[in-house]
């Protein structure tokens, strides 16, 4: 505490020209803010609450040499970068910059975010902030959740490949999403392509383009998906799922930045981060052939590892009230809440098909129920009086599976066994649900 009864936090060094809200805004959090200015003759105390705070906004040569020696002198000290969206992020000295900053902010400075980052980054109990409330996309108080947000924040500023595994249905492209919004890419383009719903023989022109004439049909030319990204990020949804030969061209481009469209000998050379997401085991794939082991390290640089809706405790809650809300903010409906039993029924359920599955049993429960509080019945889950009844499991992994058959198997039933039909509605590719159907040995036709 000082004089005035405010608690103390620590000090932050500012390198660069900060505004006066931005200080003001520091020092009445409790932060002692000392400026690295033109002549950055700072003197650092390792340790007792110092965060360094690199500031790229004006981009000054000096600044950043004197930001890479403080980073060589004193490796214990935290930092925090503060960039503009147009900065380009190959810059030599900019990039060393952005590998050494725990957190990244983009243009303009987003200040009660600062100040948890600044706390975390001091190793101080964070007052009050609940995990993830700053990004909008993810909602949850969970360690997954915060783990997964801690991620986010160390990998958004580094331009590097990102493989994002996780079962079907927890938020894959989510969190790409979340990655792209928060690099120096995020004013340039975000395209998302899922690998196992490309017709195999368009693959290579659906990922790399062609020319007018490089096969029937081709009447002009086309650019693929990895250009026209170009500046920005792709994320390879179901990347497992690629042909052989389409691995080898995709490596070829993580390797040396060039592609080739179909029927073009030239190369084209395109800037774009690649992020990959997948709900198999591609190291498993690796080892049946089925999958590049030189391209699966090529993806597999940064690693984010979404956790299954089952693992999230409360935030199932959090989640079934939030689907809730927009449902109701779009549609007309008399459910504005949940029964007691509804909420311990989501507690027990597996959720095979995770938070995609919630959402949409929510959304359901909303249309059908008559009354103000959703029901079990409504979301279709056992209540109280029926758990009596479920058969014994020994684990978790068993009832899982089983539960995962019985809502395939029912929305084939739905759907009069039209595949492609039920692949939409359980907002999977076909080739994902012909591969569900042989590994529970579900009838592809009616009996």
């Amino acid at each position: 505490m000082d004089a005035t009864g405010s608690r103390r936090l620590g000090c932050v060094i500012w390198f660069g020209q900060p505004e006066a809200q931005e200080c003001s805004g520091l020092t009445e959090a409790g932060w002692n803010v000392r400026v690295a200015g033109g002549d950055v003759c700072v003197k650092v105390r390792e340790g007792g609450g110092m965060v360094a705070l690199a500031d790229l906004r004006q981009g000054d040569a000096h600044l950043l040499q004197a930001m890479q020696q403080l980073m060589t002198d004193c490796p214990s000290v935290p930092w925090i970068a503060l960039i503009p969206l147009d900065m380009p992020a190959r810059r030599p000295q900019v990039k060393r910059i952005l590998q050494g900053c725990r957190d990244f902010f983009s243009a303009p400075l987003d200040l009660p975010r600062l100040l948890v980052a600044l706390e975390q980054a001091a190793g101080i109990p964070s007052r009050g902030a609940e995990v993830a409330t700053d990004l909008p996309e993810l909602v949850g108080r969970s360690a997954p959740v915060a783990a997964v947000v801690a991620s986010l924040r160390k990998y958004a500023p580094i331009d590097l490949p990102v493989l994002i595994t996780g079962e079907t249905g927890v938020g894959k492209e989510v969190a790409a999403r979340v990655l792209h919004r928060l690099s120096i890419r995020a004013m340039q383009p975000f395209v998302a392509i899922n690998c196992g719903a490309l017709p195999p023989n368009l693959v290579q022109s659906e990922l790399f383009g062609h020319e007018r004439g490089a096969f029937t049909g081709a009447t002009a030319r086309r650019i693929g998906h990895i250009e026209s990204a170009a500046g920005g990020t792709i994320l390879l949804d179901e990347v497992g799922d690629l042909p052989l030969d389409a691995q080898i061209n995709l490596l070829r481009f993580l390797q040396e930045g060039v592609l080739q469209r179909v029927g073009n000998s030239r190369s084209v050379e395109v800037d774009v981060r690649v992020m990959a997401a997948t709900h198999l085991d591609l190291e498993h794939a690796v080892a049946a052939g089925r999958f590049r082991e030189d391209l699966y390290y090529r993806l597999n640089v940064l690693r984010l590892q979404i956790p299954p809706l089952r693992e999230r405790g409360d935030d199932v809650d959090l989640l079934a009230h939030r689907f809730l809300e927009r449902f109701r903010a779009r549609q007309v409906c008399a459910a504005s809440g949940f029964e007691s039993v509804a909420l311990r029924a989501m507690h027990r359920y597996p959720w095979p098909g995770n938070v995609r599955e919630l959402r949409n049993r929510v959304q359901r429960a909303a249309v059908m129920a008559e009354g103000p509080l959703i029901s079990a019945t409504d979301l279709a889950l056992p209540g109280d009086t029926e758990e009596r009844d479920l058969p014994a499991v020994t684990s978790l992994g068993v009832f899982r599976a089983s539960a995962e058959r019985e809502v395939i198997a029912a929305c084939l039933r739905e759907c009069r066994f039209n595949i492609s039909e039920c692949a939409r509605r359980l907002q999977v590719s076909r080739v994902t649900m012909y591969r569900l159907c042989k590994k529970y040995q579900l009838e592809l036709r009616a009996p």
